[in-house]
């Protein structure tokens, strides 16, 4: 099977509130959506550049949700880079675990009827994820990214990352704070979908600056 290919089509310096990174714009073979790499420092021929591979959260990442970690993971994953002074978080499009924005919500009504994450996905006819790493993998090879470090507590995301070629030195867990309305959502992925998480109480509104940057696991 033929890998996806993809073309870096521009970028442009995003200063944010963490620091400066640049916002580079891909498109591919595979699909039409736009995956994005914000880069920090020079990552070109480096080993063990940490990387967060991130799939688009439009209620977590935008919105600020509660439901999910995934806002706070972005924030953290960009705060962390930009403080290491480099590396690189791949944006991809595959919003809801890659069933999309109106599914997503369907399945947080049946998650509000006492349905779990992977049930709810089940019942409207979906994997309970159904993302791919191909792309972000093609990605990283694109910036010449020679091995990393992977900001991730999915394994998933780890074997699928090797199987397509990219050395993962070693992971680093990216643990948000626990709340009432994302418990059973981080439960859930702890107990039915493996994912590596110790529910560590943090101080829910202490400033992402006062979290030191996590140590490598395994």
């Amino acid at each position: 099977m033929n890998k996806a290919d993809v073309s870096q089509i521009t970028s442009a310096r995003i200063p944010t509130a963490y620091g400066e990174f640049r916002l580079c714009y891909y498109q591919n073979t595979v699909d039409h959506k736009e995956h994005l790499a914000f880069v920090a420092g020079d990552v070109a021929g480096a080993e063990r550049v940490l990387v967060r591979i991130h799939s688009e959260c439009f209620t977590g990442d935008v919105l600020g949700s509660r439901r999910c970690d995934c806002g706070e993971q972005l924030d953290r994953s960009l705060e962390w880079i930009a403080r290491r002074g480099a590396g690189v978080l791949v944006y991809l499009r595959q919003e809801g675990r890659g069933i999309g924005l109106l599914q997503k919500l369907r399945a947080y009504n049946l998650q509000d009827q006492g349905y779990d994450t992977v049930d709810a996905n089940l019942l409207l006819g979906h994997g309970a994820d159904e993302r791919d790493y191909s792309l972000a993998a093609r990605i990283l090879e694109d910036l010449g990214v020679r091995s990393v470090q992977l900001l991730t507590n999915n394994p998933a995301k780890i074997s699928a990352l090797t199987a397509e070629g990219i050395h993962v030195d070693s992971r680093l867990p990216l643990e948000a704070t626990v709340n009432h309305d994302n418990l059973d959502y981080l439960r859930t992925k702890a107990q039915r979908m493996a994912h590596l998480l110790q529910f560590k109480p943090t101080q829910a509104n202490a400033p992402f600056t006062k979290h030191d940057e996590p140590e490598p696991a395994n």
